[in-house]
């Protein structure tokens, strides 16, 4: 009677069956690796099961997926390093990122979630479809480098619409903002370890023969002749370690500002965070890295106290922010260069060898023009300019494609961005590469003016200088970095979380207090119709 009520209680026992099934035949094929000693092939039976219940968490809840897809990420490359760099590992951050595409999805459809309209799409979707078309281009030697070159330009593009879902109130916000310090700090902490230990550490003493040219790189001083290892941290090259380095600033000194305004729990972290990031940009030994955090501390001086709520007499908490950031990184700098003399010498030798401009192996102005210019300038000497030789063809990750298809590498890329986009999708690429970027970026100001005295406006301001030093100087530099997974994933899910961030202003804040001798006079916030 009861069970015929109630199926669910004739199912369990063959679902408990099935499980007990499963376990036997799993610990049985763990036992005959562990017997053969063959701990590669324990290390992916375990990411497979692991895998398999990211896979049922992700299908279940997208928001946790997300955060588990973001973990991994970031420490992909560490097991890429010690796995042989096999191309399952390359592409599970795609396979898990898919699940959370296809999880919000049907939360949206469902009305679960809020949709996004970006305003930019119509310009963002001329490039585009210019990029469909290149996949197909007659002169690419295999589809394969269009399916490449696709996913490096717009895979993660749809991370706008997670961003924007994700974030629904300041403690949405405050947990995405200290998890990525703290991971950053983690990070930061190893490359510091790396940098004094040397490249042995978190490196297998054999890289994969892709990976050979990128890891255990060094640099000697023009003119003391001092060598430095080049940290890459958990990252597969140094080029990667320092790209993350400039965005994990940007985006902790951001934080710090909000989450004191906000007067939200997690200032400690993220002011450790800035302080640990900071030792690690000087240990990175890259002079582009040091040049752009300098600038963009500056900036985001500059900018915060121009958006500070003055009208509500909390600027001095803006000023206190900014106080603490520069005061715990020089704490960790100092501490640094006292504990550890000669390994922050050398960089800091390098440093002033090749910036300074009485140095004479100065090179600031070669590397960012000089050096750029000549670079896209040899792109209208590679074949095929006019019309391009097909997307992917001179993108990262292309040396996946000649491994698999057998050929040779094409060896058409150039050291500068816009030359990247001749050599791939023509001469008109560059010019719908401008268009689509000054679209974002104009909508995205508006978004920040908008946010202009009010507790939001320091990560805003810290977002869209992220995105405009990725999109225009270290694109003219060169387009690795935007092809780079971290920073093109951290540009897409950013720019939702600043679309969003107006209705988490208006939703209502924190409560603010200042106290003062006479008087407590509370934080107010700015409606968007007095702005």
């Amino acid at each position: 009677m009861l069970s015929r009520h109630n199926p669910a209680v004739r199912v369990q026992p063959l679902i408990g069956l099935g499980v007990f099934v499963l376990a036997i035949f799993l610990a049985w094929q763990i036992g005959e690796v562990i017997s053969s000693n063959d701990v590669r092939a324990l290390i992916y039976v375990a990411a497979g099961i692991a895998g398999f219940f990211v896979i049922v968490t992700t299908l279940r809840n997208w928001r946790s997926g997300f955060y588990l897809f973001l973990i991994w990420m970031l420490f992909e490359d560490l097991f890429r390093k010690y796995m042989g760099n096999g191309l399952a590992l390359f592409f599970g951050k795609d396979v898990l990122v898919g699940l959370v595409y296809i999880s919000l999805f049907i939360s949206i459809r469902r009305k679960r979630e809020k949709n996004f309209r970006p305003p930019f799409l119509l310009f963002l979707s001329l490039f585009f479809w210019l990029g469909v078309l290149q996949v197909f281009n007659q002169n690419s030697p295999h589809i394969l480098y269009g399916l490449l070159g696709f996913k490096v330009y717009f895979y993660y593009i749809p991370l706008m619409y997670v961003g924007y879902a994700l974030i629904r109130n300041d403690q949405d916000l405050r947990r995405f903002l200290v998890l990525n310090v703290t991971l950053a700090g983690v990070i930061s902490a190893l490359g510091i370890a790396q940098a004094i230990l040397g490249n042995s550490f978190l490196n297998p003493e054999t890289l994969a023969p892709e990976l050979r040219d990128l890891g255990n790189l060094q640099k000697m001083t023009p003119l003391t002749n001092q060598i430095l290892t080049l940290p890459d941290s958990v990252f597969v090259s140094s080029g990667r370690f320092d790209e993350f380095l400039v965005l994990a600033f940007i985006v902790a000194f951001g934080a710090s500002g909000y989450l004191l305004l906000a007067n939200l729990r997690g200032r400690e972290v993220v002011l450790t965070g800035i302080g640990v990031i900071g030792v690690a940009i000087l240990l990175s030994g890259s002079r582009g890295t040091l040049m752009l955090v300098l600038i963009s501390s500056s900036l985001l001086t500059l900018g915060f106290l121009w958006g500070a709520p003055w009208r509500q007499r909390q600027a001095h908490r803006v000023v206190k922010a900014l106080r603490r950031s520069i005061l715990v990184a020089g704490i960790g700098l100092t501490l640094i260069i006292l504990l550890f003399p000669a390994d922050a010498g050398s960089r800091i030798a390098y440093y002033a060898e090749t910036l300074l401009p009485s140095s004479s192996a100065y090179e600031t102005g070669n590397r960012t023009w000089d050096y750029p210019v000549q670079n896209l300038i040899s792109a209208f000497s590679r074949p095929n300019w006019e019309f391009g030789n097909g997307i992917g063809t001179a993108s990262l990750g292309g040396q996946y494609v000649a491994k698999v298809t057998g050929t040779p590498p094409l060896n058409l890329w150039v050291e500068e961005g816009y030359g990247v986009l001749i050599v791939e999708m023509g001469i008109l690429a560059p010019f719908l590469w401008i268009l689509w970027t000054a679209s974002l970026l104009y909508y995205s100001w508006g978004v920040v003016r908008r946010l202009r005295q009010t507790r939001l406006f320091p990560i805003a301001f810290a977002i869209i200088l992220f995105a405009f030093l990725l999109l225009y100087p270290i694109t003219f530099s060169g387009l690795s970095a935007y092809q780079n997974y971290v920073c093109n994933i951290y540009l897409w899910l950013l720019v939702g979380i600043l679309f969003r961030l107006p209705e988490v202003q208006s939703s209502g804040s924190t409560p603010l207090q200042v106290t003062s001798p006479s008087h407590r006079v509370p934080f107010r916030e700015i409606p968007v119709s007095e702005q």
